[in-house]
């Protein structure tokens, strides 16, 4: 851009070069007036996941054109020029909300659709997930939050799930984050807890899947559900990797199972394998798996028998290998005027411990950033090189509309906990 020869044996010869005057005229020289109409557009598209290339559409082209008496930019001006801008000032509006405020920090990662490990900070393409990745990701994010050195004392609390590699993770940064406690998230402890039941229950779970089948893509049978049971929802679907869904789908068949029964008795067992099996299940287990759903709620709470004395158990070990849990409950403790401070890291202060109040103890939020992700990654937008598709997303998750009252790090996820400005925790 400024027209002169640099060696680049040495890094270090090529950031002096960068930072002198004659290579920053240059630059300037070269670079294009901003549009201020291009930067909002881009802005808005990238807010919105809208494709850049819906403004090679003759018709949204015209459109804009007559409404805004402007010309419409072609989509790699776009991308090449305004992009990065839009990513910049994200990323300084972060660091201004952020500066001298106290954070909590939450992460995880996923395979998407390419099948490339993503972490969920900044969005980080790993070369494989194991703890030293991810020490090494939350280091590289934060030093991205602070670029002029990295205030550890102000990260206090690290959310993430148990993943065994997760909780190395989190003990190896804890060497240099002396003030951050690590909390796994409760919502996948519960989940494990719910796993524990269905494993004990193999009736009802086969009973649930086959009444699934029925219904799914028959309308002639969805039909005769409606006639026969108009007030009650079709019989849910399960997914396993969603937290409750297979609990709430063995409520409803508590409360609907004879009229479940007699429709599904209704049907032609020739039709389909999943409707004689249905029929089977109600017909063969019927006192077995009725008995079971109905006494699904109290088995919990009061573990009456050996099953629920094992699922109690269950939830007993998952809570107690979250160290961090612990002292959270602790400082809860404190806060409410009761509870010792035996259990609190040392290096955490009196005013530190105030800002607990409101510490989350799920990582939900950082596991609904990505469906975004996985939104913009579309099947037709594939060809996204990686360092777009990171600026776009950190762009579309902070847009002014969604930081009201929630702040997010791309994929690093980082809310200011109270002592600042307060935020609700929300739907993100």
């Amino acid at each position: 851009m400024c027209n002169v020869k640099v060696t680049a044996e040495k890094r270090f010869a090529v950031q002096q070069h960068l930072s002198r005057d004659k290579h920053i005229n240059g630059l300037e020289r070269n670079v294009p007036n901003r549009s201020e109409y291009f930067l909002d557009l881009t802005r808005t598209f990238l807010s919105c996941n809208i494709p850049l290339n819906k403004l090679e559409n003759p018709a949204f082209s015209k459109f804009l054109e007559k409404y805004t008496n402007k010309q419409t930019p072609d989509r790699s001006t776009l991308r090449k020029n305004y992009v990065s801008i839009c990513y910049d000032e994200t990323i300084q509006m972060i660091r201004s909300y952020v500066e001298n405020k106290k954070l909590w920090v939450s992460i995880n990662e996923t395979t998407d659709a390419n099948g490339r490990y993503v972490a969920n900070v900044i969005i980080e393409v790993l070369e494989k997930t194991n703890h030293s990745t991810i020490a090494k990701v939350l280091d590289k994010s934060l030093s991205i939050l602070w670029p002029q050195g990295i205030i550890h004392d102000n990260v206090l609390l690290f959310l993430s799930d148990a993943a065994p590699y997760m909780v190395k993770a989190a003990t190896s940064i804890q060497t240099y984050y002396s003030k951050m406690i690590h909390v796994t998230c409760l919502a996948h402890a519960l989940h494990r807890v719910a796993e524990e039941i269905r494993i004990h229950f193999p009736n009802v779970d086969e009973l649930i899947n086959n009444v699934k089948k029925v219904f799914l893509k028959a309308p002639s049978r969805i039909q005769i559900f409606k006639t026969m049971a108009p007030d009650i929802p079709l019989p849910p679907r399960p997914v396993l990797t969603r937290w409750g869904t297979w609990l709430n789908a063995s409520m409803y068949y508590c409360d609907h199972f004879e009229l479940i029964k007699e429709i599904i008795n209704q049907l032609d067992g020739e039709d389909a394998v999943a409707v004689s099996k249905a029929q089977n299940l109600f017909s063969n287990h019927i006192s077995n798996i009725y008995n079971s759903i109905r006494n699904f709620r109290t088995e919990i709470q009061k573990t009456p028998n050996q099953i629920g004395k094992i699922i109690y158990q269950k939830l007993s070990t998952t809570l107690n290998k979250n160290k961090g849990f612990k002292i959270i409950s602790n400082i809860s403790d404190i806060l409410n005027g009761q509870g010792t401070t035996n259990e609190i890291p040392d290096d955490l202060t009196a005013n530190d411990l105030a800002f607990f109040k409101y510490s989350p103890i799920t990582s939900v939020d950082v596991e609904r950033s990505f469906s975004i992700y996985k939104n913009l990654l579309a099947d037709n937008r594939r060809s996204f090189l990686f360092e777009n598709l990171k600026q776009a997303l950190v762009v579309q998750c902070n847009s002014s509309e969604c930081t009201v009252e929630y702040k997010c790090y791309t994929q690093l996820k980082m809310r200011s906990l109270p002592g600042g400005d307060q935020f609700s925790s929300g739907d993100g």
